[in-house]
């Protein structure tokens, strides 16, 4: 056990070393290329440009009124570290990421009106989890169903027929497909909901709530899955068909064992590896996706959110912080990987 725990406790240590690698160059590009003195600028003038509305209500000296703006002006940039130079800044900055503690969004709140952006980005979190979670769960059943079916009918049409979806799968914009999808189901059949997480009004009861966001699910979860499971049903055909050409497989047939046994033992433990290796990285490529998709629906996950902060006036503090929580879930991920291969396959070890 201790064999293996140390090397995946370095392996930790390693995604930890490259998530903050990450970090530091985020905050290296926003601050080298001025885009954070920019923003932060920009918010002192705002802020300054409010202070003066307000005591020009009760300052009528302009002489006094514009010393004691300076003065105001002048703490705000020192508050702000806009007195030192981007790079002094940096360890601070790299360090109030790692914690979320990134201050207030500039115009979005939650629910309950919240302006901080650790509980911004916490609110929308499970959301975003909920799609990409269900439509990897999805995607993984269909994907071995028919990828180790078409294994055992290489050359057929219906092989023929799966390689063309996936290639169409793997090529089609996912804002498209979702904007086809509203127009089909929401408009044309008036099946399923446009767009959004509930209805208007929303229900009340627990039960209800739950029940209404499933069904307002269903589109973004459909466009997800349409646009991964083509490629991960074609890999987990290729992967099947490799490993049951492997001689320890006709050797297991020439024994007379049963072909489910075969498939089960032979074929797709040997195979397992890869095929996990292709979901968890179908998980990770879809956060990017989610952006899209959340966008188009209109779903309030961190992917809209992610929009709704590059979009019109930048929210920085908003873009470093989910920036830093997708690259943390990519890391957990690939952790989760690199667990699962031990666990799949007993003659890897880590060095």
């Amino acid at each position: 056990m201790i064999s293996i725990l140390r090397p995946l406790a370095i392996r930790a240590l390693t995604l930890i070393g490259v998530l903050i690698a990450v970090l530091i160059l985020l905050v290296i590009s926003l601050g080298a290329t001025g885009f954070s003195d920019n923003l932060l600028r920009a918010q002192v003038t705002e802020e300054t440009r409010g202070l003066r509305q307000t005591l020009s209500q009760t300052i009528r000296d302009p002489a006094q009124l514009e010393r004691t703006v300076a003065e105001r002006q002048t703490e705000l940039e020192r508050f702000y570290g806009l007195d030192e130079p981007w790079w002094q800044r940096l360890p601070d900055n790299v360090f109030r990421v790692l914690q979320l503690d990134l201050g207030e969004a500039r115009q979005l709140r939650t629910p309950e009106g919240d302006r901080e952006i650790s509980a911004l980005i916490l609110d929308r979190l499970p959301y975003t989890i909920l799609l990409l979670m269900t439509s990897t769960a999805i995607t993984a059943v269909i994907g071995l169903i028919v990828g180790t079916r078409m294994a055992t009918r290489v050359g057929s049409r219906i092989d023929r027929v799966m390689a063309y979806f996936a290639a169409v799968s793997n090529a089609v914009p996912g804002w498209w497909l979702g904007i086809l999808a509203i127009v089909v189901f929401a408009y044309r059949l008036d099946w399923l909901p446009a767009g959004g997480m509930y209805s208007t009004p929303p229900p009340t009861g627990r039960w209800d709530r739950a029940v209404d966001l499933a069904y307002h699910a269903i589109l973004p979860i459909l466009t997800l899955v349409t646009v991964t499971v083509g490629p991960y049903i074609y890999s987990i055909r290729t992967q099947t068909v490799t490993a049951s050409q492997e001689d320890h497989v006709q050797l297991a047939r020439a024994k007379g064992l049963p072909e489910g046994k075969v498939n089960s033992r032979h074929i797709l433990r040997v195979a397992a590896p890869p095929i996990v290796t292709g979901l968890i990285f179908s998980f990770t490529g879809a956060l990017s996706g989610a952006i899209i998709v959340e966008t188009v629906f209109n779903w309030r996950g961190m992917g809209r959110l992610y929009y709704d902060a590059i979009s019109g006036t930048p929210d920085e503090g908003l873009i470093v912080g989910l920036t830093f929580v997708f690259t943390l879930i990519y890391v957990i991920s690939r952790f989760i990987l690199d667990i699962l291969y031990v666990l799949l396959d007993p003659r890897v070890r880590y060095d």
